[in-house]
């Protein structure tokens, strides 16, 4: 999977360097190289986790299958609830997750009968996140207004009971209105956790009978601790933006360069009752430099790969390569000769 990676983005940006203009000031291939390195290395991760990710949805899928003889069977639940809210505390007991019924089920005894059907979800949760550490969180999210996040956590003050899951990007996003080809779908704004992790991306993967959208899948993941490690593994000045230009993660020389705001992790002091994304702050076509503005649309609207400034007093150019699952690309900014 990664020499495929490696390929793509090689072929892909060979194509554009050829049709920039080659003069003194343009970039030679080689100046790319971190850029290629990092971008197969974040993909080729985000691949083995969408890989492990689908092996729960299989099971998730079988359980479906074989709903009348599971439930048949089942016996007392392993849960007890207080309100919308199952009982167990966080750090109590390592093989429960927090259990929420939300108050716009429809029907609350079939969203108790989808929380028995997928019990054995817990284990499975738990081996995830033991095999992989920089995941935070694992959850299912049903369209019977019933959710499953692993590990615990203090769900009673944290999230409101009221809301309707499905309108929340980790759900709506792996819809068949978004996600046709039903498969793994990386959400490409940063947003704050309604479960009070902070500022994550996440993975998520619709689980259907048949036709129907039943729930979706998904980990979450740190931007801060999630890119750090890539970035911080090559010298340079690294920015990661969507196509919109929101910063979702870089290093702070980088944006101070580019005059940015430094990101601090989202604090929370009420529940979220809604998508919260990125505010105008951290946006490149915000900035209040005009030459940085320039670059994003250069970068990022006009699919160029590389910018090169002509007032700026530090930086030489900006280059930029696109993801290829994702509205992202990582941006490298040079520097002027001291």
């Amino acid at each position: 999977m990664m020499k495929f990676l490696n390929y793509f983005l090689t072929t892909n940006f060979l194509i554009l360097l050829s049709a920039c203009q080659i003069n003194g000031n343009s970039p030679e291939e080689k100046d790319f190289d971190k850029l290629i390195g990092l971008i197969t290395k974040i993909e080729g991760h985000m691949y083995d986790l969408s890989q492990e990710l689908k092996v729960i949805v299989a099971h998730h899928e079988m359980l479906l299958e074989k709903k009348d003889s599971i439930l048949a069977i089942a016996g007392p639940s392993k849960y007890n609830f207080e309100g919308s809210f199952s009982s167990n505390k966080p750090g109590e007991d390592s093989t429960l997750s927090s259990i929420i019924l939300l108050n716009s089920s429809k029907d609350l005894e079939k969203s108790k009968e989808f929380i028995t059907l997928t019990n054995s979800l817990d284990s499975l949760f738990a081996k995830y996140l033991a095999n992989n550490p920089e995941v935070v969180q694992i959850f299912s999210n049903s369209a019977v207004q019933a959710s499953r996040i692993y590990p615990a956590f203090d769900a009673k003050n944290i999230v409101d009971p009221s809301i309707d899951i499905t309108t929340f990007n980790f759900y709506y996003e792996a819809d068949f209105a978004h996600n046709p080809r039903k498969g793994t779908v990386w959400l490409p704004d940063a947003y704050v956790d309604p479960a009070g992790k902070g500022w994550i991306f996440s993975l998520v993967h619709p689980v259907y009978d048949g036709q129907e959208l039943v729930a979706v899948l998904g980990i979450d993941l740190p931007i801060k601790e999630a890119f750090d490690a890539f970035l911080d593994s090559e010298e340079g000045y690294f920015v990661l933006v969507n196509q919109k230009g929101d910063i979702i993660g870089g290093t702070n020389e980088a944006l101070k360069l580019l005059g940015m705001p430094v990101l601090h992790n989202h604090v929370y002091r009420e529940s979220i009752q809604e998508n919260n994304f990125r505010d105008p702050d951290f946006n490149l076509f915000q900035s209040k430099n005009a030459e940085v503005r320039k670059m994003a649309k250069v970068i990022l609207e006009d699919k160029k790969i590389h910018f090169n400034f002509e007032q700026d007093s530090q930086m030489k150019r900006v280059l930029g390569l696109s993801f290829s699952n994702v509205d992202w690309f990582l941006l490298e900014i040079q520097l002027l000769p001291k």
